[in-house]
């Protein structure tokens, strides 16, 4: 055990945890790469658990946050005006396509889930929520509540009374032998009985697009238009939770929801808007926003060096089209890992475009194995490519590479994985 390491396990909670056999130090990055403590560099496919969408030591990141620390303000709080948070702010509120729409800042997704949730449950005067299973919305109390993912649910006491719909499970038993527009209709058939029969008086839906740690499992396209046709019906508002899937990731949409072709009420966001800065947020409607009656701050939410990261790093995207490079590098690489299908470890290839997965079982029972996922997170950490695991039972490789990901890069990282997978594969 490293002496790091060590010291890493005597103060940090047990439950806080580690990727790797032996974990790494990452001390350097340059684009697309990360150098760890020993000196070996590796292309980076996770960046940080989705946050580093630019990747790392991008200039015009770094010279916008410099610029703002050279003027000697890092911090005012939200009680004085703070010109590139508005700034920042008109720019979401536009990109967003939500009517008359207002922006808070917050730090993290978590926040921002939690700002979004008591949006809507004052506004509708309920405590009760939906959200799907297999969901994760946070790590604070409230958010816990919501997330559908026991791996990382802590605690079953609740603020809020929460109801769990499908739309990421297709593939299970009781559902795999429906053609997508069939499972589409079973699923708003379970939600009107859901409210019909549980239900009666519900604040919003709260989902995310594709779920970033339930492994990248994603509801058909159309799925969350149909929901709401039925949620408008009675009042129910609906939150998109775009932590993981806003700023063009999918390649698709700017905003993962928009695969869907439905405008939602709220919109959180986090991660790779600041990239690597602590940034996180609510676009919602105007009314909605403006809808509690107390007081409100967030002391470092929005503060003037996050918003000059999360304002470069919002430019870049637009200015570079990373969306349609992240639908063009996506291609090519999920194109090229649907070979891994042919065995019988592999369940799933799946993605939009630079957010891929793909699933792990044992390949004689069929069952999800983690071990198997372990192994080849393994694997490509010795073929020097970092990727990330996840899934309701840990046994999903996910991959959200920069946005910036050249072709030759798109290659590298897809030849890796192809290689570490049927390693893996040979010997299971």
């Amino acid at each position: 055990m490293s002496e790091l390491l060590a010291r890493h396990r005597a103060v940090m909670p047990s439950w806080l945890p580690l990727y790797y056999e032996s974990p790494l130090e990452i001390v350097g990055g340059k684009g697309a790469r990360v150098t760890d403590a020993e000196g070996r560099t590796y292309l980076d496919f996770f960046t940080g658990i989705v946050t580093n969408m630019l990747g790392y030591d991008v200039a015009e990141v770094r010279e916008a946050v410099e610029r703002q620390i050279a003027r000697g303000v890092v911090h005012t709080s939200t009680l004085y005006l703070i010109r590139s948070q508005v700034e920042l702010a008109e720019k979401i509120a536009r990109l967003s396509g939500i009517p008359d729409a207002k922006v808070f800042f917050t730090n993290s997704g978590t926040e921002a889930n939690e700002t979004a949730l008591l949006l809507a449950t004052h506004a509708r005067g309920s405590d009760e929520v939906l959200a799907l299973r297999g969901s994760y919305h946070g790590r604070s109390f409230g958010t816990v509540a919501v997330t559908g993912n026991k791996a990382w649910k802590n605690s079953s006491l609740s603020p809020l009374n929460v109801h769990y719909l499908h739309g990421t499970d297709h593939s299970s038993p009781a559902f795999r032998h429906l053609s997508e527009q069939e499972y589409i209709d079973v699923c708003v058939a379970d939600l009107r009985e859901v409210l019909d029969t549980t239900a009666p008086n519900v604040a919003c839906l709260i989902a995310e697009p594709v779920q970033g740690v339930g492994g990248f499992a994603m509801p058909p396209d159309g799925l969350y238009a149909a929901y709401k046709e039925v949620l408008d019906e009675h009042g129910i508002l609906l939150v998109s939770d775009e932590v993981q899937t806003g700023w063009g990731r999918t390649g698709t949409s700017f905003f993962g929801i928009g695969n869907h072709g439905v405008t939602p009420d709220a919109m959180t966001f986090a991660k790779g808007l600041g990239n690597g800065f602590a940034v996180g947020g609510v676009v919602a409607r105007g009314d909605l926003m403006d809808g509690l009656k107390a007081l409100g701050v967030a002391t470092f939410g929005g503060n003037p060096v996050s918003m000059a990261a999360a304002g470069a790093t919002l430019d870049y995207v637009l200015e570079h089209d990373l969306q349609g490079n992240a639908l063009r590098q996506g291609d090519t690489i999920i194109d090229g890992l649907r070979a891994l299908r042919e065995f019988d470890c592999v369940k799933d290839v799946r993605g939009k475009g630079l957010m891929f997965a793909i699933e792990m079982v044992d390949p004689a029972t069929g069952a999800p194995s983690s071990p198997l996922a372990g192994r080849v997170l393994e694997a490509t950490r010795e073929r020097g490519l970092l990727v990330g695991k996840g899934g309701v039972h840990g046994n999903v490789l996910r991959m959200a590479p920069p946005l910036t990901l050249s072709t030759e890069e798109a290659a590298e990282g897809r030849d890796i994985l192809l290689d570490a997978v049927r390693s893996v594969a040979d010997q299971a």
